[in-house]
């Protein structure tokens, strides 16, 4: 299973960015999936999680009420809408497919 993240990048703070995750080598509508994050000097943590139906979804506490988790399985793909970012959501972000793998990460960083 192959996952190829994308859409990383410099905004300014309270803009907006969206994150793509496509997934290949594997039956994308059998995993649930997430997004996780690294900022520099830190471990990496949970972001945002979306079952295999597309019905649940988890959030961290730091990103409720901005950050939108979505899939769309004909395209096997996960996203990640962010809204109102903040220069504390700077770091590297990664997809997950549980058990099946990471993706390479993408760099999103937001000036003050």
């Amino acid at each position: 299973v192959q996952l190829q993240a994308s859409g990383g990048g410099l905004v300014q703070a309270g803009g907006s960015l969206r994150l793509s995750c496509a997934v290949s080598g594997g039956t994308f509508s059998t995993y649930r999936m997430g997004w996780f994050r690294q900022a520099p000097g830190k471990e990496r943590e949970f972001v945002a999680g979306i079952s295999r139906s597309g019905s649940i979804t988890q959030y961290a506490d730091s990103v409720k009420g901005r950050f939108t988790i979505s899939r769309d399985d004909a395209k096997n793909s996960v996203y990640l809408q962010m809204n109102s970012l903040k220069p504390e959501d700077t770091a590297v972000y990664y997809c997950n497919a549980g058990i099946w793998g990471w993706g390479q990460g993408t760099q999103v960083t937001v000036s003050r």
